[in-house]
């Protein structure tokens, strides 16, 4: 069977997405370590953590939410423990599962690095776009996370109502 080769359009677009996909990254990671002395990944994993009641998710869920391997999320939690940003303890409903703790010294490190977190994605992408290209971004970012999380793991991340939909 023939492949379906992309078409002008469809090649010019793609090729900036992956240029995107390849640069933004760095950008945040070198602004974030420089800053705050956090790899982009590990900024992400405390500001999930901070974003829930208690500040405590298991592994498991922390993993979904950060769209990562559990052994990945492990190795950067214990970098993180060993900071003191985060505290891992036995889950109470689930001896077997291990629950991640967001420390007070962890809340401080992400309130810390939050607000040059915030101007970097501002002055990078978000203050390049104009109010209508935002919205458009966010329709063909919804309209690519169909095909990319289709059983919909993330989409609490970035379809707060899901979740409250789920919920009843």
């Amino acid at each position: 069977m023939e492949p379906r080769w992309l078409s002008q359009d469809e090649r010019e677009a793609w090729l900036r997405l992956v240029a995107v996909v390849e640069l933004l990254p760095g950008v945040l990671d070198s602004q974030l370590r420089a800053e705050s002395g956090l790899t982009h990944f590990e900024y992400y994993v405390l500001a999930m953590l901070s974003e829930v009641p208690d500040r405590v998710l298991r592994m498991t869920v922390l993993a979904q939410r950060t769209n990562a391997t559990l052994p990945r999320l492990s190795h950067v939690v214990r970098r993180l423990e060993d900071r003191g940003l985060v505290r891992r303890s036995p889950c109470p409903e689930d001896g077997r599962a291990t629950n991640a703790t967001l420390t007070a010294e962890g809340v401080a490190a992400v309130e810390e690095a939050a607000p040059g977190h915030v101007d970097n994605v501002r002055r990078r992408v978000l203050d390049q776009l104009t109010p209508t290209q935002v919205k458009a971004l966010r329709d063909v970012t919804d309209a690519l996370l169909v095909g990319l999380d289709p059983e919909g793991r993330l989409s609490g991340l970035y379809d707060p109502d899901r979740e409250r939909r789920d919920d009843g």
